[in-house]
């Protein structure tokens, strides 16, 4: 029986990879940007984690876990903030979770070059104090055969953590510093005059977070603090630091049956970003919200209630436009219902909105291949209804789907730059080939519709999909530039051989987006000028993107990996003329301890 069970699960995931073949596709990113989860997060949910806290989380505490609004399938959504598989691929190597250690390291190599190591080392110095450190590197030697000029790239992390466990509550503090050394080789519409043109870009990041968490809701509920210092190759320099804290009354008793929470949030932000190339803006925001709230509750349906008040603080300034100020105050209001009919259907729908800091540091995670000379702008999204279902069938199947509408001012894009020196020279600065993008600001409406679903068909399989809809009208911009109307994800994990092999599947689908993009020639009039013609309507084709893990523990400490990313060879691209790595083969060793 149980071998049928093995048959029957690797054909379901051969027929999910041989069902893509005929996908159209184009080129996968090549930049380093693993998106990871933090390994503090994976320390504390470990049975190694010092057990002080007891009867942790109170019962106040769940019921104010439940007010989120989307429905987190095992705490992970499967859909969050859309990535595709990058340098590094998607690490979807499973974790072995039949033991507690938490000390690892791991070794692999691959084709283009690409060698990996990680590290996560932790232990109790007292019964109530846990420490660690976590590393990781990533190098690869890029696509050799496709650019005559440099592609190569590496990035790394290091970093220390303390979780600290009181008879009141639990602190977390982290830090770590971080590298991302890569190249501007995206180029498409201007040849280099020689092939060891200088096109390198390098972004250092120093960051230190702290997080308490007080056990009981009676005032004081939460504090967080989140800072970093960011800079670049090119001079650029940016200082954040977010303080947020939470207030709160809970399970107080209102009328019969029907309890209440009381909360209200409190949040500094502020960033300050300075650029010294070509303009030299500068960016100053600071913003102070406060959010106060009741939430009814009645068995497991509620009724949310309250408003953000937002102060926005904010000064400008370039060579070009000098300085200028803007102080304003900002409403949001903001109201959920759910009505719990039963475990398998939940109805939901509300209203929310705020305001969102555009940081280069923040915008960077999305697009590495920026200019270093941006205008930040905060992303006002003034009103955002949404009504959605969401349920739990017998455990076995979950699912949260959702539709909404926005009204947003000054909505974030990315727009491809033009060559900013129209002199032909040999000696170009390397981010001057129109291959890097800016950051442009536009308002407008936007339509959603969203997806989540979680399956455990048989014993230790677990298959996850989601979807994502968006459709933006704007004001001014005539095109929507590097936003798919539609994307969806396909995963699947699954254990056997008495847990010790652990098998992972991940497949990416993303329709065509659209860019601006530029055909530069030698003037006819001006042989020392060049002249450039901008299309406003380019399509960066759509893709699918195939990522496939196996790992097998030989022994209980010490396993072996093979990963595989964009098994279709993709030939697919997510911002215009940066072509990524096709099909990617890694193996390689890992320790535990």
């Amino acid at each position: 029986m149980n071998k049928l069970k093995y048959i029957a699960v690797l054909a379901f995931l051969g027929t999910v990879g041989i069902s893509e073949l005929g996908a159209q596709i184009k080129e996968e990113q090549l930049i380093l940007n693993r998106k990871r989860e933090p390994e503090v997060k994976k320390i504390e949910k470990k049975k190694t984690s010092v057990v002080q806290e007891k009867n942790y989380p109170p019962d106040n505490k769940k019921k104010e876990d439940s007010l989120n609004l989307k429905y987190d399938i095992v705490n992970v959504p499967p859909v969050s903030d859309f990535k595709t598989t990058e340098i590094q691929g998607e690490d979807i190597s499973p974790k072995f979770s039949n033991n507690y250690q938490s000390n690892y390291f791991r070794l692999g190599y691959g084709n283009y070059g690409k060698f990996l190591a990680d590290a996560n080392v932790s232990g109790k110095v007292q019964d109530n104090v846990e420490v660690g450190a976590d590393l990781h590197y990533l190098s690869t030697s890029g696509l050799k055969k496709v650019y005559d000029w440099d592609s190569k790239q590496n990035e790394a992390k290091i970093g220390g953590f303390a979780n600290i466990y009181t008879e009141k509550g639990k602190f977390n503090i982290d830090a770590n510093y971080a590298f991302n050394n890569y190249n501007y080789y995206g180029i498409y519409a201007l040849t280099p005059s020689n092939n060891d043109v200088d096109l390198q870009q390098k972004v250092n990041k120093f960051s230190v977070n702290g997080y308490y968490d007080h056990y009981s809701n009676e005032i004081l509920n939460n504090v967080r603090v989140k800072s970093y210092f960011l800079s670049d190759h090119f001079g650029a320099s940016e200082n954040y630091a977010n303080l947020d804290v939470n207030l709160s009354k809970h399970d107080f008793s209102v009328y019969d049956d029907i309890t209440a929470n009381g909360d209200l949030g409190i949040n500094l932000e502020t960033v300050n970003s300075k650029f010294d190339i070509l303009n030299k803006n500068t960016n100053n925001q600071f913003n102070f919200t406060l959010s106060p709230k009741v939430t009814f509750y009645k068995g497991d349906s509620y009724l949310l209630i309250g408003s953000d008040f937002s102060f926005l603080n904010s000064k400008n300034s370039s060579n070009v436009t000098g300085e200028s100020k803007n102080n304003k105050f900002y409403w949001f209001p903001k109201a959920e219902v759910l009505v719990a009919a039963a475990d398998e259907f939940k109805f939901y729908g509300g209203i929310d909105g705020g305001l969102k800091l555009n940081t280069y540091g923040n915008l960077l995670d999305e697009n590495p291949f920026l200019i270093s000379d941006l205008t930040l702008t905060p992303t006002e999204t003034k009103y955002h209804f949404y009504f959605g279902l969401k349920g739990d069938v017998d455990q076995t199947f979950k699912y949260d789907v959702n539709a909404g509408f926005s009204k947003v001012n000054n909505a974030q894009f990315f727009y491809n730059n033009n060559l900013f020196d129209n002199t032909i020279s040999a000696d170009r600065h390397g981010y001057d080939y129109a291959n890097t993008f800016s950051s442009i600001y536009d308002n407008g409406t936007l339509m959603e519709v969203k997806g989540d679903l979680q399956a455990f068909p048989i014993e230790n399989l677990t298959v996850d999909a989601g979807l994502h809809f968006m459709k933006y009208k704007l004001d001014n911009l005539e095109e929507v530039y590097y936003k798919p109307l539609f994307q969806f994800n396909l995963g699947a994990k699954y254990t056997m051989l008495e847990k010790k092999l652990n098998l992972g599947f991940k497949a990416y689908f993303v329709t065509d987006r659209t860019s601006n993009s530029y055909s530069v020639a030698q003037s006819g009039f001006n042989p020392d000028q060049y002249i450039s013609v901008e299309n406003t309507n380019e399509k960066v084709g759509g893709f699918a993107d195939l990522n496939l893990s196996a790992e097998y523990k030989i022994h209980k400490n010490f396993s072996i990996f093979a990963l595989g990313n964009n098994l279709l060879n993709a030939k697919y691209q997510n911002y215009l003329g940066y072509k990524v790595l096709g099909a990617q083969f890694m193996g390689g060793v890992k320790i535990i301890f």
